[in-house]
């Protein structure tokens, strides 16, 4: 899906994520729940939070995605959709993701993902978890 959205961006040899990201790459969560990380730096820590993810959410597949040109460059901005389920919980996890990505030289230098934490919530924690969450936050009066 990367290779589709930024495509000669990339260095040709890149096939897989990693292969894209540069070694000081940083990617940024803006919108992660408290105890997910929301700032890696560097291939090394990247990966590792990727080896864990797979124990968090089983992907199925991931939806076509929307490529918008910037004034630079350098700049992509990506909006995409991923579906799967949590592994312990067995809760749907479809996403919406749009993604703000640098790259130099072939490659990612930095990618900030914004997506929604209710979703990741009910895959990680269940439905009554987030549910309790809204109803608790309803009493504005």
């Amino acid at each position: 899906m990367l290779r589709k959205a930024l495509g000669n961006r990339l260095a040709p040899e890149a096939a897989t994520f990693l292969d894209m990201l540069a070694d000081d790459g940083v990617m940024e969560f803006p919108y992660s729940p408290p105890g997910l990380a929301t700032r890696l730096e560097g291939k090394a820590a990247i990966a590792q939070h990727l080896e864990g993810l797979a124990d968090m959410i089983a992907f199925d597949r991931m939806g076509e995605p929307v490529i918008h040109a910037t004034a630079d460059p350098d700049v992509t901005i990506v909006e995409f959709e991923g579906f799967g389920r949590g592994v312990t919980t067995g809760e749907s996890y479809d996403q919406r993701y749009i993604s703000v990505i640098r790259t130099h030289a072939g490659r990612i230098v930095h990618y900030r993902d914004y997506w929604n934490p209710l979703v990741v919530l009910r895959a990680l924690r269940g439905s009554a978890v987030v549910d309790a969450l809204c109803e608790g936050g309803s009493d504005h009066g």
